[in-house]
């Protein structure tokens, strides 16, 4: 495949939040030989495992009840107010790499709610039930956050209460406006005579690392004939992004590995983009890389 042209979008990888907690992880594990990580570090599970070798072990809650004395990461998703208690509790020593994107939009969620109370309005949060950033946003709230993902999760909504809402701070800025301007219609229906900025007060709470690789990367999956998407199937993210691939070039494909690569996908491509989430280690893409060149194409088939 040596005319074949393979290129690594470099605006792709870890996100600052991301690449910072797993150098937490990885100095404090040099520094101990173990750690405990409440839920995987990063929604790869090939970089996951990479750092359960060198002696990450992922936990869950049920687990942080029963550990006493010893060392837990807080991912960059950020923690609800309850893990901070049991780790006190159980003098747990606590690494917080929490990102401060997601430690300032817990802040604000949480002083939002309060208002909210005490004016028996509702906060909304736009993103995905039960990922671990949205647990964090929602323990600001005590679990009275109602949590909007789909069409059908709007009729969570009282329309007769005002709402603030917000966003997970990966999720798609295109999503979040739709989701918005579908709140605003159904409550200016049920409030005809009540200006829509007394009802609704929305907050665009999309991480601006995350947002802005949406139009970086409609322009590179136009440059090429072929995208390989490399993400952890887990990655919220990475299903979003690899949307705005497949939208503007139909010859996109998702992969969590190598091993998923079809090369029957090559046939009369002369340039490959291999592009990821903000879960997607550099080292990842580089393998892609290096497979795509060092792999003998298939010779078409005869008649």
């Amino acid at each position: 495949m040596s005319d074949l042209k393979v290129t690594i979008d470099q605006g792709s990888g870890y996100c600052f939040g991301v690449e910072y907690a797993i150098k937490m992880a990885e100095d404090a594990m040099e520094e101990n030989g173990k750690l405990y990580c409440l839920g995987d570090i990063v929604h790869n599970d090939l970089e996951v495992k990479r750092l359960n070798a060198k002696g990450l072990q992922v936990i869950n809650y049920d687990d942080l009840k029963d550990l006493r004395d010893c060392q837990v990461l807080i991912r960059a998703h950020g923690e609800p107010p309850e893990t901070y208690r049991i780790a006190l509790e159980n003098n747990i020593e606590l690494i917080d790499a929490s990102c401060p994107v997601v430690l300032k939009l817990q802040n604000r969620v949480k002083n939002a709610h309060d208002k909210m109370c005490a004016d028996a309005g509702q906060t909304v949060i736009y993103g995905k039930k039960g990922h671990a950033e949205v647990t964090g946003l929602t323990g600001q709230t005590n679990g009275k956050a109602i949590i909007i993902m789909h069409d059908e999760d709007l009729d969570l909504i009282d329309y007769t209460r005002p709402v603030t809402l917000f966003s997970q701070t990966t999720k798609s800025t295109s999503g979040f406006y739709r989701i918005k301007g579908l709140i605003e219609e159904r409550m200016q229906l049920e409030n005809p005579n009540t200006p829509l900025n007394e009802l609704v007060n929305s907050n665009d709470s999309i991480c601006r690392q995350v947002s802005n690789r949406e139009p970086r990367l409609v322009e590179f999956s136009k440059e090429h004939d072929l995208i390989l998407f490399v993400s952890g199937k887990k990655s919220s993210n990475g299903k979003a992004l690899y949307q705005v691939c497949k939208a503007n070039n139909k010859n996109s494909y998702f992969i969590e590995d190598i091993n998923e690569i079809d090369l029957n996908w090559l046939d009369e491509v002369k340039t490959v983009g291999i592009c990821g989430a903000t879960s997607t280690p550099m080292w990842l893409m580089e393998k892609v890389k290096t497979y795509l060149e060092n792999t003998k194409q298939p010779e078409p088939m005869g008649c």
